[in-house]
């Protein structure tokens, strides 16, 4: 017998609340009375909000536990909640705000305990469904922050790993928005300069007449107005690594300072007369291809070969198609403040034209539209539109003449929730009906009544 988790979440009737609870068969309940307790729980026991869902109870909620148990479901989409009122909190408009915003379902005092049991399994199989299929959950983001399983980035994985163990100058080409400084991050802190600072420098966003100041620092009156000495960029960074973004660019007359400092580890403050030592790894990225860039007289062929001792290439996101839902999931997730409360997902033709599109603005693009689907959706689930993406067309299997009438989604809707549940049963029609909160014999009769096959 598969045992079901139920979190119930109680601040005024706990006794109640355990009495209703002790009458629902097949349950494993977590009772938390305070907010504090089932925060704990959730985090713990629960499903947290980047996790697999579960269902919830809220028993004896008042208009003024509203606000508060508003910002607790907040945090935990995965969760499908279920309410048990009396007439005086559903007549509040708080609680009806909470119901609208947050819950599955509601009922009210006092407990029809076989409607309840069957809507706590409904919600239950609603929220598995949002769940991967068995076998292909898998835990997107790493320790390193890179998000994905593809066979691309674990390749990028392994050369990160191979290169923070070293000390040498890295080089990583990628296009705009494909997660070069993400790679940067992610090679300081495998390194043994990880407690270092990592101190990042966009060599485009420097004016001109002050970029040798920023990157090397000045001494008191090197020019008017500097009252003071002062430490550069690269200075900065001494114990830990610079990033020289968009090293491409870097002022020609620039490129020959810093080949100096990669040859000698030393600086010259503007108008010192003395060089300081630094010790310091420099990792430089860039959109341009450098060696082309060395071709054309843009660069200087020297700094490049000193720069590239550690070639490093970041694929563009259309070259790793399989991470797209795992990325869209994680930024759904990272960016929660941003969305409603009833928002839930991603509806499978958004999957599908998440992975038909080409992502030229590649990772940067997809959060850009996933922030902007986030606000915009309407639904439960995040289509196409919300995303600024065209549904794909959808081939192997033709449209009807005529689109199925209210009845005919609910049959198929209740037949795919039995499949579903017969799946996760392994075909045991006991348990199935279990799961699905009705008695065995009636299960009987909808696989009669679906001509769905069955074992006992």
């Amino acid at each position: 017998m598969t045992t079901r988790t139920l979190l119930c979440i109680t601040l005024h009737d706990s006794a109640g609340a355990r009495a209703v609870c002790a009458s629902l068969a097949g349950w494993r309940v977590q009772l938390a009375d305070t907010l504090d307790a089932a925060a704990r729980l959730l985090h713990v026991h629960g499903p947290d909000k980047d996790g697999p869902g579960g269902v919830g109870l809220l028993f004896g909620v008042t208009a003024r536990d509203a606000a508060a148990l508003a910002q607790l479901l907040s945090r935990h989409p995965g969760m499908e909640w279920i309410g048990v009122f009396d007439a005086p909190a559903l007549a509040s408009p708080e609680c009806r705000e909470l119901i609208g915003a947050y819950l599955y379902d509601f009922h009210t005092l006092p407990v029809d305990l076989a409607r309840l049991d069957f809507s706590l399994g409904h919600a239950l199989g609603c929220a598995a469904l949002r769940q991967p299929p068995p076998g292909q959950a898998i835990n997107a983001t790493a320790a390193d922050g890179l998000v994905g399983a593809s066979l691309a980035l674990v390749r990028l994985r392994q050369q990160i790993r191979k290169m923070a163990r070293a000390d040498a100058p890295v080089l990583i080409s990628g296009e705009s928005g494909s997660g070069k400084e993400l790679t940067a991050v992610a090679i300081h802190a495998g390194s043994e300069r990880a407690r270092g600072p990592f101190v990042t420098i966009n060599c485009g966003a420097i004016p001109a007449g002050l970029i040798q100041s920023e990157l090397f620092g000045h001494v008191r009156g090197a020019f008017t107005g500097a009252a003071r000495d002062k430490a550069g960029l690269i200075e900065a960074a001494a114990g830990g690594t610079v990033f020289l973004d968009e090293i491409a660019d870097l002022p020609k007359e620039m490129q020959s300072n810093l080949l100096r400092f990669l040859q000698e580890k030393t600086i010259y403050r503007l108008g010192a007369t003395r060089s300081t030592s630094v010790d310091v790894r420099v990792v430089a990225a860039s959109h341009v291809e450098l060696a082309t860039a060395v071709a054309h007289g843009a660069f200087r062929e020297d700094l490049y070969y000193r720069l590239a001792v550690l070639p490093l290439r970041v694929p563009p996101l259309r070259e790793r198609k399989e991470d797209v839902p795992l990325l869209a999931a994680h930024f759904f997730h990272h960016y929660a403040s941003d969305r409603p409360a009833r928002l839930k997902g991603f509806s499978r033709a958004a999957l599908e034209a998440l992975r038909a599109h080409d992502w030229p603005g590649n990772v940067r693009e997809l959060i850009n539209r996933t922030r902007r689907a986030l606000v915009l959706a309407e639904g439960r689930l995040i289509v196409p539109g919300d995303l600024g993406l065209a549904a794909p067309a959808r081939t192997p299997h033709p449209l009807p003449a005529q689109a199925p009438g209210l009845g005919e989604s609910r049959v198929l809707a209740e037949r795919q929730a039995i499949r579903c549940s017969l799946d996760r049963a392994g075909g045991n029609v006991a348990q199935a009906a279990r799961e699905l909160g009705v008695s065995r014999m009636t299960l009987y009769r909808l696989l009669d009544r679906h001509a769905i096959s069955h074992r006992d």
